[in-house]
């Protein structure tokens, strides 16, 4: 991973297979990464993230008895959580899109699938570095945002929407004078049971 210096770095790698903890691990040395822990399965892990300042965590799904979804819940959500707000990233033989929306409605920082590349490994957790999400706290939630494409949510007109008509014109930098028809008009004028999902 050319441009950064990873040797100050503490990574989490959370996996029953012993291989693919070896597998992990030799990759990240390779990135230049010294200081990597290690854990089989959720419960473990997350004693490791208490003892240890971590700044990433490469975590599996499915393990016993606490698996990858209730690692990540405790690390989001418990009160005894020493970083709620770590960078999780998921490696997971199981890339059905439903799990990924599953792993991510969980908090999940970003999924990589298996097997693992090199070269994917390297784009995770430069995307972590480079491109870090805004964490967002609802009734149900907490992890990072969501959605991947900030232009979709500019258009959603349901009750708890973040921007108004004017804010929106200004967030895409509209500032000449509108014309009796206005483009935006037909984008915006939803009805009162449409809009764009999340």
């Amino acid at each position: 991973m050319p441009g950064y210096k990873l040797d100050t770095l503490n990574i989490l790698v959370v996996d029953d297979n012993k291989n693919m903890r070896h597998l992990l691990k030799t990759l990240l040395h390779a990135y230049g990464v010294v200081n990597i822990f290690e854990a089989e399965e959720g419960d473990e892990a997350y004693h490791k993230l208490c003892e240890h300042g971590v700044d990433l965590v490469l975590c599996d799904l499915v393990m016993e008895p606490v698996d990858g979804f209730q690692f990540v819940e405790r690390v989001r959500k418990g009160e005894d959580s020493p970083d709620p707000f770590v960078p999780i990233i998921i490696v997971s033989g199981y890339t059905e899109r439903f799990r990924v929306a599953e792993a991510r409605d969980f908090g999940v920082t970003e999924v990589l699938a298996k097997p693992v590349s090199a070269k994917e490994l390297a784009s995770r957790i430069t995307s972590v570095v480079e491109s870090p999400r805004p964490f967002i706290k609802t009734k149900d939630y907490f992890g990072p945002d969501r959605r991947r494409n900030k232009q979709s949510d500019l258009f959603y007109r349901g009750e708890e929407r973040r921007m108004n008509q004017f804010s929106i014109e200004e967030h895409l930098n509209i500032t000449e004078e509108y014309e009796e028809e206005d483009p935006l008009d037909d984008i915006l004028d939803f009805g009162p049971d449409e809009g764009f999902d999340d």
